[in-house]
């Protein structure tokens, strides 16, 4: 027998149960079914992360603050006149201590630190149109990040950090409520500023809109360039009281091709940076917890999915050896007109394949076709607000490595009641009632 025969054979063995098949078959769907979908939740969850820490960072930073507080088990610490300030309210990034002149000269100074930037963390009131009577004031906040990071744009361009002008990138909320007829329209327009100094005297002052952002799962608020900070962070420094800062980025210096930060790279400045009490961590350090929780409730979903595709396994055993016993004085006359032990091993074989591909294929076809009418209704309701998350990502390879992994299940599934078969003796099996 040809091996286009033994397949076409097996596939029409496959179905002379029908019901048991079919019941077989069904059992795959569901683990092919939940699997494709776990698999494509995770794809599309670490695609849209790894989108947004593109837009925090290219890899050759450091967010730099002051190290954890100093044990406290033996006491209070000891005042130190010429140490770090403490900030009003505990910052999530820092826990409080800022960081002083001394701490980003220190950094500055480090080998393969390019340069550093101190993040200050300014405040802004309201935002209006400018040039509108009676214009409306919306509050606002400025993104202590956006010094660092590329903006999600839905229209515009990036900040220009070396620029002297006050530029702005707003959310793409504030688009309309701005008076804007869409977000191209807003571009290059005029908005004003309102802000209090430390005195609490009021102040304005206008910048221009140089881009529009996408709502960001890691970046809320707008963003600000050098300049516009730089003007804000001096009027409302207290008069006489050193500057300090919740915390600073330090550009690296790469020793990779073509001048890329590797990884040793990084870990060296920050050696040098745990010497001078400090720590710094990179964009993907502080996300890395994020994908990892992620992570962990995707292979708990997965590991209903491998339980259902366990139990299916013992129904295609159950379905081929009961199927080897209804057969066995056809297994004796194919022995008997000369077909080898391999030949049947491998019949029994290709039609646990088959009934495997049938259900995995159906499985992540309905699981495709039912999550893509998912993943468009959730991105127009309750996901509105996380713009670019496509929740149910379906790729390609990720699809047939779901097929081909329940099919290889369903070949050592079968791997039992073929080698049954193999073995049986013709005479004893033509003899079988």
């Amino acid at each position: 027998m040809r091996t286009r025969d033994l397949v076409r054979t097996a596939t029409r063995n496959a179905f002379r149960s029908r019901l048991r098949t079919t019941l077989t078959v069904l059992s795959l769907f569901v683990g092919a079914f939940t699997l494709t979908l776990t698999t494509a939740l995770g794809a599309g969850v670490n695609d849209y992360v790894e989108r947004q820490v593109s837009t925090l960072s290219s890899g050759d930073v450091l967010l730099v603050s002051p190290a954890a507080a100093a044990d406290s088990t033996e006491g209070p610490n000891e005042f130190d006149p010429d140490g770090r300030q403490q900030a009003g309210a505990a910052n999530p990034l820092t826990a409080g201590t800022l960081l002083n002149e001394d701490d980003v000269e220190a950094i500055a100074g480090m080998d393969g630190v390019r340069s550093v930037e101190a993040v200050s963390q300014v405040q802004v009131d309201w935002v209006e149109a400018s040039g509108t009577a009676d214009a409306t004031r919306f509050e606002i906040d400025i993104n202590p990040t956006s010094s660092i990071g590329r903006s999600d744009l839905v229209a515009g361009a990036q900040l220009d950090q070396d620029s002297t002008a006050y530029e702005l990138v707003i959310p793409e909320d504030y688009v309309a409520v701005l008076g804007f007829d869409d977000a191209d329209a807003a571009i290059g327009e005029r908005v004003t500023l309102g802000f209090s100094d430390a005195e609490r005297a009021e102040h304005q002052l206008e910048a221009t809109i140089v881009g529009v952002a996408r709502t960001s799962l890691f970046a809320a608020g707008a963003g600000a360039n050098a300049a516009l900070v730089e003007e804000l962070a001096d009027a409302q420094s207290v008069p006489g009281q050193p500057r300090a800062w919740p915390l600073a980025v330090a550009y690296l210096e790469g020793s990779g091709e073509g001048g890329a930060v590797t990884a040793d790279d990084v870990a060296a400045v920050k050696k040098q940076l745990a010497d001078a009490d400090l720590a710094g961590q990179t964009v993907e350090d502080q996300l890395g917890v994020v994908q990892t929780v992620i992570n962990g409730i995707i292979g708990v979903l997965s590991a209903f999915a491998i339980v259902a595709l366990i139990a299916a396994a013992f129904g295609i055993v159950n379905t081929l050896l009961m199927s080897v016993q209804e057969r066995t004085r056809e297994i004796g006359l194919m022995k008997a007109m000369g077909m080898s032990n391999g030949r049947v091993f491998g019949l029994f074989s290709l039609e646990a394949v088959v009934i495997g591909f049938l259900g995995s294929a159906l499985g992540a076809v309905a699981a495709v076709a039912v999550g893509s009418a998912l993943a468009a209704s959730l991105s127009q309701t309750v996901l509105a607000d996380l713009p670019g998350l496509q929740i149910l990502l379906f790729e390609p390879a990720g699809v047939a490595v779901v097929i081909v992994v329940i099919m290889v299940i369903a070949f050592v599934s079968g791997v039992l009641p073929a080698r049954r078969a193999a073995r049986q003796d013709p005479i004893e099996s033509l003899r079988y009632e």
